[in-house]
């Protein structure tokens, strides 16, 4: 009589060139331990290699975003439920140690306790094609922001004709001066060295704004073929909306309701009570660029919105500080925006995954 096979559940560490894979049973002892090699034939070993220990219930992975986002692909799309897992805290790994098969089986066991339920972004629609076009444009912007930063240091220490001739100036008046300079002399001149960098600086800047132009004329066809409905609220921009699509991800049927949405965005406020006190406090964690996208559409808001403006007002006149009023304003623009991509069809309410990242 054939005996019958036993459930497992898997635990991966990802990495560059090699995966480590650990196999428990439904009890939580360790059954087996293995490498594989990041490529196609080392996914289809370790799936193998899986199956082979027993039924397998749910696969933990460690950099389901990154390291291990092809092998998480490859593994839901062979039927595995692949569950994103948090990089162990310090303090486990103080007391339990570190290794790539320490943390593969702690992977696993994070599944089995239930510590892990997040399900991860399939990363594989037009949300990913956005985050790709962003990447650029977010480096475009940061590089750009830093040639115009050196600008001005060196227009500082400039000789007094070359900074007199530039002070004041607006940013586009200033370079479109520089990069129309025709800088003469010899470079070890300090002078004419120094025309010489803000000249290329100039230029580079320029070119940059111009990358920057072409990635947004790329996204916002993207974008509001994503959530047409999004990009129409008040105060929700391209950036914005395309940030916010991410941090849903391509299947974010994952997130169980507005409230598991804003505290992925961070903008639910975590209890921080104690005795007599009972308070709530800031929710630092979670996803900082989708905290700041919902805290430019609350500054726009406050600016331009009439409804928002006199929210504001009534708010203060009760005592609220500034920062508390912007707090609550977050949570209402996470609760629309996950409204708005629910209207849309981009998100499926009858999902129940977790909240991951």
């Amino acid at each position: 009589m054939t005996a019958p096979e036993i459930a497992v559940i898997g635990g991966i560490d990802t990495h560059t060139d090699v995966h480590q894979a650990a196999v428990i049973d439904s009890v939580g002892r360790h059954v087996d331990t293995q490498p594989f090699e990041t490529n196609s034939a080392g996914y289809e070993q370790l799936l193998a290699w899986l199956r082979a220990q027993g039924e397998v219930i749910a696969v933990g992975m460690e950099g389901t975003g990154a390291y291990g986002a092809e092998l998480a692909r490859f593994l839901t799309a062979s039927g595995i439920t692949v569950v994103e897992v948090d990089r162990p805290d310090r303090k486990a790994r103080r007391a339990h140690g570190k290794s790539d098969p320490i943390d593969a089986y702690a992977a696993a066991t994070a599944v089995l306790s239930g510590r892990a339920n997040g399900t991860p972004k399939s990363r594989d629609g037009i949300v990913k094609a956005i985050r790709a076009l962003r990447v650029v444009r977010k480096s475009a912007v940061k590089t750009r922001t830093q040639s115009i930063n050196q600008i001005r240091a060196l227009t500082v220490t400039a000789p007094s004709a070359l900074r007199d001739k530039l002070r004041g100036l607006p940013t586009s008046l200033l370079i479109d001066t520089l990069a129309r300079a025709r800088p003469v002399g010899d470079l070890t001149d300090p002078a004419c060295a120094a025309k010489t960098a803000l000249r290329r600086l100039a230029r580079r800047y320029q070119a940059l704004q111009q990358e920057i132009k072409e990635a947004d004329a790329d996204l916002a066809p993207l974008v509001t073929r994503a959530a047409p409905s999004l990009v129409a609220l008040s105060g929700v921009g391209t950036e914005t909306a395309g940030q916010l699509l991410i941090t849903a991800g391509d299947n974010p049927d994952r997130l169980r309701s507005e409230a598991a949405f804003a505290h992925l965005c961070g903008a639910a406020p975590i209890p921080a009570s104690s005795g007599r006190t009972n308070r709530h406090r800031i929710n630092r964690g979670r996803d900082r660029n989708a905290n700041s996208a919902l805290y430019t559409i609350v500054l726009v808001r406050m600016r331009h919105d009439q409804r928002t403006r006199d929210y504001v007002a009534r708010r203060t006149t009760e005592g609220m500080s500034t920062k508390d009023i912007m707090r609550c304003l977050k949570r209402f623009v996470a609760r629309e925006v996950y409204r708005h991509l629910r209207s849309t069809g981009i998100l499926n309410t009858a999902g129940s995954g977790g909240a991951g990242s």
